[in-house]
């Protein structure tokens, strides 16, 4: 063999550039960049020095090989060209790895099979014995590419990918690669920031990857310094003599540079299920003594307070999945940036995140961008120099500093707020502002009406402006979001902008903890999806309402558990339901059942098909005191209706539009089957009693049938409240008596 070998170095997608620049430093030659990888030529000095010292790439591959292929069978025979026992013994142990397909491969499998046939029948028909397979700690690992009729066969030098240098036995939920931790330091600028003598701190660092990463880097250890398993340890072309040379130069390397003062390199994290993983990761990687992690919120953060140090600000926040995040990230983000204003003038921040629209939310004009990858998710890495000329507001004006009251009425609450230090809230933008005065304007009125009607659950806002759909709606001092989905016609980044631009405004505009906002998206629901659980916070709160009790809870489902829009119907139950045997269908939280017990109704039954809001619905009766004349009954409303025998006075039917839960049989359609349910219901209407019917289903058509069975009357113009009047089809009612 020459003394050139070709070498390919794969790496996350998008590392290409820096791994060519870092290769080259190490020497390869004639390097050129692939997508998520680089190929050149190196000695066999110049492929273990790759793999000791890079920090970007996964793989470092020696080829042995391109073949042309047309088949399975010349695909085999390519592999059988070559003199396997110059790499390894016939009683060693392989394990292939194969990517592509073509060539009558037709999946990966197949063509690893193929080529572990080539290298087992080319040994055994030298000596008789073959190799056996070892998927996890082979002898020798090959790695077989097909791509547009070539055939590459690469011997893997790494064995496992070398961004797992070892030291991160314990991760968070959502961890960086060590690779990509690295390349987003180098672009960031730590390497120069470092050899200044600058300092590093991270934020948000979770169990520390940035940090192990900074402070290699800055004592010059190599990445991969403690690895003892390696792809060539088993290799034949092994060179022992020089792998142990350059492994000594490496570790005097660490030695010199782990004895210059260390540099201040610090790390917070909010969640202490973290704190000692971190400092686990830290030890073993030989840190202790330059890095340190903390317990510490963001809104605490203030990297050297005491000292003049400046340096780098890293930073990989949360991107959001899950329903609601929109609101506390979008509030993260922002208080990332106020503490960057305020605690780190004159230091350099690198933000990297999967949500750039968020980056724009921080007050800071990024001076930079780069185009990473963090797996499949496309990444942004934001860089910002923290001067006072690069602070802008909303999107892209000069900050203003704006006070904050100390109380303030919400939903006829008077809200304290205690003595703290108020960080200066980011200017909206026009629309942000836009949005912000219609909140005021509308808190202004229905502030007035719900203090003097001690309401203290209204809805605010409901889509006032078309650009900004939005259902705003207060409990007591918070606040609850319902964004509507958008139609396909509208850019779905002008959305999330918009939408961004309103949660920026909400708490400025009603003067409420960013943490007391909470949104949910309202889209077209099938069945009883809008019923499930969306999280598992199950954080309730006790709201009142015409003199009654009643939990809410904002987090954990699409609705609260108490339908604002119905609250008319309620109270004229509570007046009506004194002395009567109360009916309630469809009863959800039984919130009417709680209104009629308070009302002095002689008896109550509620009916519904979910155990879970039952309970909650026991758990609403017991708040106020009521629970022993109270049935709570689980079942299909229709069956249990055509089994039912009793007599009711005053029944309550608010059925959903569509249900197809597996514990009824059929589907319910409101529209298909409003005359059936409202037969059986008024058969078990007594003598001189009163049925109120109600639904949300906005192309509802009463049955005209109905009107000459029963004396119907529709009542939606009396069932409508101040908060709603916007929105007067929120439902239709009627109150039906027989005839």
């Amino acid at each position: 063999m020459s003394d050139l070998y070709p070498l390919v170095l794969t790496s996350p997608k998008g590392l290409e550039t820096l791994l060519l620049d870092e290769a080259t430093a190490l020497g390869l030659q004639d390097g050129r960049e692939q997508v998520a990888a680089v190929q050149g030529q190196g000695s066999l000095e110049t492929a273990y020095r790759l793999c000791l010292w890079s920090r970007l790439a996964n793989r470092v591959l020696l080829v042995l090989g391109r073949f042309p292929v047309d088949s399975a069978e010349t695909l085999y025979q390519a592999v059988r060209s070559i003199d396997w026992s110059e790499h390894l013994l016939p009683s060693g142990s392989l394990a292939v790895e194969f990517s592509g397909r073509g060539a009558g491969i037709d999946n990966t499998h197949f063509g690893a099979l193929k080529v572990k046939d080539g290298i087992v029948d080319s040994l055994r028909a030298q000596s008789g014995q073959r190799p056996s397979v070892d998927k996890y700690q082979p002898d020798l690992r090959i790695h077989a590419r097909l791509e547009r009729g070539e055939l590459v066969l690469s011997l893997d030098l790494s064995g496992f990918s070398l961004h797992q240098r070892g030291y991160r036995l314990q991760q968070g939920a959502a961890p960086l690669k060590e690779n990509l931790a690295a390349a987003i330091l180098i672009r960031a600028g730590w390497p120069r920031i470092a050899a200044e003598g600058g300092a590093l701190a991270d934020p948000m660092c979770g169990v520390g990857t940035f940090l192990v990463e900074a402070g290699m880097m800055a004592a010059d250890i190599a990445p991969n310094l403690k690895r003892e398993k390696w792809g060539f340890s088993n290799w034949l072309g092994h060179v022992p003599a020089l792998w142990k040379k350059l492994h000594e130069e490496a570790e005097a390397r660490a030695s010199a540079g782990l004895a210059r003062p260390p540099l201040w390199i610090r790390g917070y994290e909010a969640d202490p299920r973290l704190i000692q993983p971190g400092r686990n990761n830290i030890e073993r990687a030989g840190l202790a003594d330059w890095v340190k992690i903390y317990q510490g919120e963001l809104a605490t953060f203030e990297p050297r307070p005491d000292q003049n140090q400046t340096g780098l600000v890293v930073c990989n926040p949360p991107y959001g999945e899950r329903l609601g995040d929109e609101a506390s990230l979008l509030y993260l983000y922002q208080h990332l940036g106020e503490r960057l204003r305020q605690a780190c003038l004159n230091w350099e921040a690198a933000v990297f995140t999967g949500a750039p629209e968020l980056g724009k939310r921080m007050g800071i004009r990024s001076h930079k961008q780069y185009a990473f990858w963090n797996g499949a998710l496309p990444c942004k890495l934001l860089l910002f120099k923290v001067l006072p000329e690069q602070f802008v507001t909303g999107r892209n004006e000069p900050a203003a500093a704006q006070p904050a009251p100390q109380a303030r009425m919400i939903g006829g609450q008077l809200v304290e707020r205690p003595p703290a230090v108020r960080t200066e809230p980011a200017r909206l933008s026009e629309g942000g502002q836009m949005f912000a005065n219609r909140l005021q304007k509308n808190l202004k009125t229905l502030g007035k009406w719900a203090r003097k009607a001690g309401i203290e659950c209204y809805r605010l806002y409901d889509a006032d402006m078309p650009e900004y759909a939005l259902a705003v709606d207060l409990y007591r001092d918070w606040v609850h979001v319902q964004e509507y989905a958008p139609p396909r016609s509208i850019d779905p980044d002008k959305a999330q902008a918009r939408l961004f631009d309103a949660l920026a405004a909400i708490p400025q505009a009603l003067d409420i903890d960013p943490s007391r906002v909470v949104i949910k998206r309202r889209e077209r629901q099938a069945g009883k999806k809008q019923y499930e659980r969306q999280a598992q916070q199950g954080q309730f709160m006790e709201v009142g309402e015409g003199g009654v009790k009643l939990l809410v809870n904002l987090t954990d489902y699409l609705d609260t558990g108490l339908f604002l829009d119905h609250r008319p119907l309620r109270l004229r139950i509570q007046r009506e339901a004194a002395g009567k045997r109360f009916l309630n269908l469809f009863c959800y939280t039984a919130t009417a059942t709680v209104h009629a017990a308070k009302g002095g109704a002689r008896s109550t039954t509620s009916v519904d098909l979910s155990k879970t809001y039952l309970d909650w619905a026991r758990r609403n009766l017991a708040l106020n005191g009521f629970s022993e004349k109270q049935r709570l009954e689980q079942g299909d409303v229709m069956a249990w209706l055509e089994a039912d025998r009793g007599e009711y006075e005053l029944i309550f039917i608010d059925p959903p539009t569509f249900s197809n839960s597996k514990r009824m049989e059929g589907v319910f359609d409101v529209q298909r089957d409003h005359v059936h349910l409202l037969d059986l219901a008024m058969a078990r209407l007594a003598r001189g009693g009163v049925l109120y019917f109600s639904n949300n289903f906005r192309k509802f058509q009463l049955d005209p049938a109905l009107e000459q069975r029963y004396a119907v009357e529709e009542i939606s113009a009396q069932t409508i409240d101040q908060d709603f009047a916007r929105d007067p089809k929120i439902h239709r009612a009627w109150r039906l008596t027989a005839r």
